[in-house]
């Protein structure tokens, strides 16, 4: 569970109806990690939120190595003409490195072997030739070579001491690599946030149910799940809870005991079938309801005790956009990340948009297709519907429609963010 307590005022403000904006400064300044640190094997470590900066103990390489196969020599010895050295040692990898080398004396060398003392430089072994006189083998370096080719020097990678890694950051297959070359064997990390899931509705039922008029199967729980794989926390589906005021309230309360976040989808409005709210309320603190955003108007944030609660809109549309916009970088912070941010680009709208309602930021299922020209347009689904899914599947991002915005024409400039930017395939 939590290591600390969540700040008293973390949602705290004086609005009805915030703007996007405002939501996401209100989170971005007042949030504060909660899970606490345990420290796992490096193969246990993907995609886990590190918890402390992590430095080099040594410089990678350790030493000056070869970074191919051919003859190790001093560049001192080496003229415009090239070179006739005396083949004095063979050094392959995993060995010290041997004696230094005498004037005009050569190592045959191979792929990360240690460089001989005094060699700088390395001959490809393809580009050299082989003699042998009076008993002795020499090597015949082409000219032209300059100094240090081919070698890789100490530290070249990551000097001693260097900051590889800082706290916060999410460890990527090639963190791990870059962590497994400094010699370590474990880091620490953020324990994954507890998150319970819930589903509520008396019309909901889950596939492989049976189903009739008026029943609707709970899609929402899957598409939110699969959106919680995106960061590093534990689900828990404590099922489809019925729209009944003491269930509701008695199914939260329980969770917040257990869980670090609890996440709800329905019940978020004014209804007198809205039991969320009012269970959320009698908990514990309504933060923040109410945003000027569509799809999304109805998301609610608060807290019971020191568990963080994220009601999300019913409509799976909705949902999914107030999951990416607040509930993931939310999630993030709270288990030891960053803020997470989408990045977003211009492109032209490929549709328009005749008449929007002002002092609103609105969010449109699109996807880029090449223009006229081959450069990326973006086309809007056609329908807006939010509890329309085939809008989701065709999209491969979200039009973003800032609140001054009184109409879209076709050709204007507009936001596009990637669902890739949300961690989403």
């Amino acid at each position: 569970m939590t290591g600390k307590q969540l700040l008293d005022d973390c949602f705290l403000h004086d609005k009805d109806r915030l703007r996007h904006h405002e939501a996401l400064t209100i989170l971005k300044d007042r949030l504060t990690a909660v899970a606490t640190v345990e420290t796992v094997r490096l193969e246990a470590a993907l995609e886990r939120v590190l918890a402390d900066d992590l430095s080099a103990p040594r410089n990678v390489p350790l030493a000056d190595n070869s970074a191919v196969d051919g003859y190790a020599f001093r560049h001192g010895d080496f003229d415009e003409a090239g070179g006739f050295f005396r083949l004095e040692q063979r050094i392959a990898a995993g060995q010290s490195g041997g004696a230094g080398l005498a004037p005009w004396g050569a190592a045959q060398i191979f792929t990360g072997a240690v460089m001989p003392p005094g060699a700088d430089t390395v001959a490809m072994q393809e580009d050299c030739e082989q003699h042998q006189q009076d008993g002795q083998d020499f090597v015949i370096v082409p000219q032209g070579l300059r100094k240090g080719a081919n070698c890789r020097l100490a530290g070249e990678d990551v000097a001693e001491g260097t900051t590889i890694l800082s706290a916060g950051q999410r460890l990527r297959a090639q963190d791990l690599a870059a962590i497994a070359s400094t010699g370590r064997a474990e880091v620490p990390v953020f324990r994954k946030l507890k998150v319970a899931l819930v589903s509520t509705g008396d019309e909901l039922r889950r596939p492989g149910d049976l189903i009739t008029v008026g029943d609707v199967y709970d899609s929402n729980h899957f598409l939110l799940r699969a959106l919680c794989a995106t960061l590093p926390v534990e689900i828990e589906d404590l099922g489809i809870v019925r729209d009944d005021g003491a269930l509701v309230t008695a199914t939260l309360k329980e969770a917040a005991d257990r869980f670090d976040v609890i996440l709800t989808t329905g019940g978020a409005s004014r209804g007198e079938e809205d039991h969320v709210l009012r269970a959320l309320d009698g908990l514990g603190t309504r933060h923040m309801w109410q945003l000027a955003i569509k799809p999304g108007r109805p998301m609610m944030f608060g807290s019971i005790g020191n568990c963080v609660f994220l009601g999300l809109p019913g409509n799976p549309v909705a949902a999914m956009v107030c999951f990416l916009l607040y509930a993931r970088p939310v999630m993030s912070v709270l288990g030891g990340g960053p803020f997470l941010a989408p990045h977003s680009f211009q492109v032209p709208a490929a549709f328009e948009i005749p008449r929007k309602k002002p002092d609103r930021r609105e969010f449109y299922r699109a996807f880029l297709k090449p223009g006229p020209d081959g450069k990326p347009e973006a086309h809007k689904f056609m329908r807006d519907g939010s509890g329309l899914i085939t809008g989701l599947r065709e999209a491969d991002g979200l039009v973003e429609i800032p609140e001054e915005a009184t109409s879209v024409t076709q050709g204007e400039l507009v936001t596009f963010l990637p669902f890739s930017s949300f961690g989403m395939r």
